[in-house]
């Protein structure tokens, strides 16, 4: 087991009372995967990848990264957001080279470091570009560059596809798989995206609302993972399980609210 989420907990408290937003939370996460938690709003997705990132704490229960409990940040975890998070005055160099800058590592160790990694995600003859000067995807790509320079156990992903179009989306599922496949790195993300979800990973936790809770764990097992899937049975039969699911969950929040 290489994360682990045991018996997470977490409210706050309002005007209101107190607001359970995530109830009795277990994963088990095994190095090399591609986990996805996919679920509606309300369903505490944001809240429990803070929990594992370490930028928020648990009400109750905890989060283990290789068997040591996550007490804060750390470079153990990479982390990519939905909007760039990009230094604009920056390179592209040196929006890679950031964070091992925080990490004291040499002049020529970051260089080479962050030369690497956007050899990786293939943006090498844009090491010298300003952020405004890329695409969406192109930016992206840094985002996720930057993170990897940091050689973390996990990388955590926060909806890094939400603000893309649909082609450049679907270039960027391609491009996250071959990365997935070429570093082993173990990759958590959560996703409103059922189809998303469905193309990208091995496993999925489907999450209910009010509160956030694991409604079921679900195995993915697609004959191929090119966009050519998505026309097949199976991609289908796995994504109308998962959105009658949410569907169903989703209802039942609303009619206990009401």
């Amino acid at each position: 087991m290489y994360l682990q989420v045991n018996g997470l907990n977490k409210h706050f408290q309002t005007q209101n009372g107190n607001l359970v937003v995530l109830k009795d939370i277990n994963m088990i996460i095994e190095q090399g995967e591609f986990i996805c938690a996919v679920g509606a709003s309300g369903s505490g997705k944001s809240t429990l990848l803070r929990q594992i990132a370490g930028l928020d704490t648990p009400s109750s229960g905890e989060v283990k990264i290789d068997g040591k409990v996550v007490r804060g940040p750390g470079p153990d975890r990479g982390m990519v957001f939905q909007h760039y998070t990009l230094y604009p005055w920056l390179t592209v160099q040196e929006n890679t080279e950031f964070g091992l800058k925080l990490q004291g590592l040499s002049k020529q160790e970051r260089r080479e470091k962050a030369s690497y990694y956007l050899t990786v995600v293939g943006l090498t003859k844009f090491a010298k570009s300003l952020p405004k000067q890329l695409s969406g995807g192109m930016k992206q790509r840094v985002a996720i560059a930057r993170s990897l320079a940091s050689e973390p156990k996990v990388l955590l992903m926060d909806e890094p596809f939400g603000a893309l179009d649909i082609h450049t989306k679907e270039s960027m599922h391609e491009f996250m798989l071959d990365l997935w496949q070429r570093t082993k790195i173990t990759i958590f993300m959560i996703t409103h995206d059922v189809e998303e979800a469905v193309f990208l990973s091995n496993r999925i936790y489907a999450l209910g609302a009010r509160p956030g809770t694991v409604r079921k764990e679900m195995i993915i097992k697609l004959p191929e993972r090119t966009q050519n899937v998505k026309r097949h049975t199976v991609f289908h039969d796995y994504r109308d399980e998962l959105m009658d699911l949410l569907r169903q969950h989703g209802q039942e929040a609303l009619a206990a609210a009401a």
